[in-house]
């Protein structure tokens, strides 16, 4: 969920179209499917515009139009929404500014606010024709930014201009890096009129103007690249502290391999490793000693449901997220940022990659094949690139998932992935399934069966409306958990990600979100509110019902034996802190939760020799607490230190840089 929801958001705050006095133009949007949807922005005479965005992929379908006044200054005066979002709910969004008193009204937020200076109204859905008028204005700002409403600031940077040719059309073209609107600046580039151009989203989604190929597109996201790295590694050059000796001094150290807790026990740690677990260790000539008394020392955390980008990086580490399963992105973007994490060139986590397809349909995510033969293909492919292991999808053929398994499986690669539709999930492992992605796939196996379609948003409504039904203590249930445990399925739940998606509710910020939101950057609060179903007021409650379900789950698995990693699909960092509270929640003892986020996982992708507990040998992948989670889980969010092998970070230090409060002040090394 995370990489979609990233990239539309971005799209929607940066779109722009060329324009002209009754003129409409088209933008076109492409996935690796191909063409994904488009853009059409009219503008009027009269300074009005009308556009509209309709864009599908993965069973998303967004639907937008709007239209947007401005008054003879070029600003907002009024402007309305209409649509539907990503996962059914409905889009209505209205603003006026009138005598300097505005006023918005949508499904995320409503305020009114008086002002007599200049300021852009920011939708917190559109299609365009506001981002238009965004744009013009921080062009034409002598100190190129504009305030904001509903609140903040955005800012605008000239990094690069080139001429662009695609047969006898010919554009000078800019990159620009807007910043103020997220965790962190948008890259895109636009004419030098100022309107949008192109962009690329992490491989995952481009943008290029119409009339214009993908092989103009490949040449400005080169460049666009390289702008991106520019950024990302200037805040690596000032923020990433390298070490020699490290000793930290009478520390509460969490033994995640017998799950104890070590009091008063020191972590010498040498060139990127742990050299040292024990009592009144001798510091080391020159070595920098940390006195951590009252604190907390925890293995790196995993994260194993991520989608990741390159932005990701500064927010895992700043979490404490050293590790990460990617379980499915663009081949070169994740190469790319693996090669960057790993070198330390940006600050980022270790990567773990997962190969991932799906069979072509209409339904269909990523990388798609058309027969079994093209499947097996695929996996070599990945297994000659590297890749831990397969992830497949909701429109591979049940028929194929037996060759796919045992081919997977010659090539010493697991298989996990959504159940394919009109397949039970007991079906899947029984055909050689070895992990699960996603806690509601479980339920489906009882609320679906093989007759429902669950490559459609009947994956997620059907859990919303009958999970709480379900009974866990049933037979048929008990002997489905007892199948994954005898097998040892692993399970990947993201329940956060879960719960997101089943209790927004309009002008409320995501439940999920709401004890980190007084942290976060106001424009991601924003997009954190209203509903993402399309719920009635009547079903609420049910849905509340079937999401504390989706935690009972999470009980029922760990006390059966059922292999669990936590993963997120969501914002990076702040959802796997979420996740593991929300094993605690269920009743999960805070030790076997610390030894879920770390452990475990390092063992299920090979890496438990090196990685995964702090153990004498293993790599210096460990963060000081400023609590006890071993206590109050939550506490994990106060990350006072970060070791990431040969490096240090200070998570006071990153957050600011990303617009977050941090959540407790970092240590010094003296």
């Amino acid at each position: 969920m995370k990489i979609h929801s990233a990239i539309l958001v971005s799209l929607l705050f940066t779109v722009t179209t060329v324009v002209a006095a009754d003129k409409t133009v088209t933008n076109k949007l492409y996935s690796e499917k191909g063409e994904a949807g488009q853009q059409v922005v009219t503008e009027k005479s009269d300074g009005s515009f009308d556009a509209s965005l309709n864009l599908s992929w993965n069973n998303r379908v967004v639907t937008i139009k709007e239209s947007l006044k401005l008054n003879d200054k070029g600003i907002p005066v009024a402007f309305s929404a209409t649509g539907t979002s990503a996962f059914g709910a409905p889009i209505a969004e209205e603003f006026s500014l009138v005598d300097g008193v505005a006023r918005w009204a949508g499904n995320k937020d409503e305020g009114m606010l008086q002002t007599s200076q200049p300021r852009f109204y920011v939708p917190a859905d559109e299609a365009g024709a506001a981002s238009h008028a965004l744009m013009k204005a921080l062009l034409a700002s002598p100190t190129g930014s504009v305030d904001l409403f509903p609140s903040g600031t955005a800012k605008l940077d000239k990094l690069k201009t080139v001429t662009i040719k695609n047969g006898d059309k010919s554009e000078e073209v800019s990159l620009y890096a807007i910043s103020g609107l997220a965790f962190n600046p948008s890259f895109g580039w636009f004419d030098k009129d100022g309107h949008y151009f192109a962009q690329d989203f992490s491989g995952f989604m481009r943008v290029i103007r119409d009339g214009y190929s993908l092989e103009n597109f490949a040449e400005l996201t080169a460049i666009q690249k390289k702008a991106e790295n520019d950024y990302l590694a200037d805040i690596a050059k000032h923020l990433s502290h390298s070490y020699d000796t490290v000793l930290l001094k009478g520390g509460n150290v969490v033994n995640v391999l017998d799950k104890t807790l070590l009091r008063n026990t020191d972590v010498l740690l040498k060139q990127g490793k742990i050299v040292a677990v024990g009592s009144k260790l001798s510091a080391p000539t020159a070595a920098k000693v940390v006195d951590v008394k009252g604190k907390t020392l925890v293995p790196g955390l995993w994260d194993m449901h991520g989608h990741l980008s390159k932005n990701d990086g500064l927010l895992n580490i700043a979490a404490g997220v050293t590790s990460v399963r990617d379980i499915g992105n663009n081949h070169d973007n994740i190469m790319e940022i693996d090669r960057l994490f790993n070198s330390d060139e940006l600050i980022g986590n270790h990567v773990y990659r997962a190969g991932f397809f799906d069979k072509q349909s209409e339904y269909s995510a990523g990388l798609s094949v058309n027969s079994l033969a093209e499947a097996h293909e695929k996996i070599d492919w990945f297994a000659d690139n590297g890749y831990l292991q397969i992830k497949i999808y909701s429109s591979i053929d049940p028929k194929w998932v037996a060759p796919i398994a045992e081919h997977a499986h010659h090539r010493g690669m697991r298989l996990s992935g959504h159940v394919p539709a009109f397949m039970t999930a007991q079906q899947a492992v029984d055909a050689g399934f070895d992990e699960i992605q996603h806690v509601n796939m479980l339920f489906l196996n009882f609320l679906a069966g093989t007759e429902v379609d669950t490559r459609t948003q009947l994956r997620f409504s059907l859990v919303g409306e009958k999970a709480a039904s379900l009974d866990l203590t049933s037979k048929p249930v008990k002997d489905f958990i007892k199948l994954l445990a005898d097998n040892q399925i692993t399970i990947d739940p993201t329940v956060a990600t879960f719960r997101s998606l089943l209790l927004g509710k309009n002008k409320q910020v995501d439940p999920e979100f709401a004890m980190v939101a007084d942290h976060l950057p106001p424009g991601v609060v924003r997009q954190l509110k209203g509903a993402v179903m399309n719920v009635s007021a009547e079903m609420q409650p049910v849905y509340q019902q079937s999401a504390d379900a989706l935690v009972t789950m999470v009980k029922v698995l760990f006390d059966a034996g059922v292999p669990i990693v936590p993963g997120t699909d969501n914002i990076a960092g702040f959802t796997l802190h979420r996740e593991l509270e929300l094993y605690a929640k269920a009743g999960i003892p805070p030790l076997d939760v610390l030894r879920i986020a770390s452990l475990e996982p390092a063992r299920l992708v090979g890496a438990a020799h090196y990685s995964g507990s702090i153990t004498a040998g293993k790599n210096a992948d460990l963060l000081v607490i400023d609590g006890d989670p071993t206590k109050n889980i939550s506490d994990i969010r106060k990350v006072a230190l970060v070791f990431k092998g040969s490096h240090y970070y200070k998570p006071d230090e990153l957050y600011p840089v990303v617009g977050v409060k941090p959540f407790t002040a970092s240590l010094t090394l003296n």
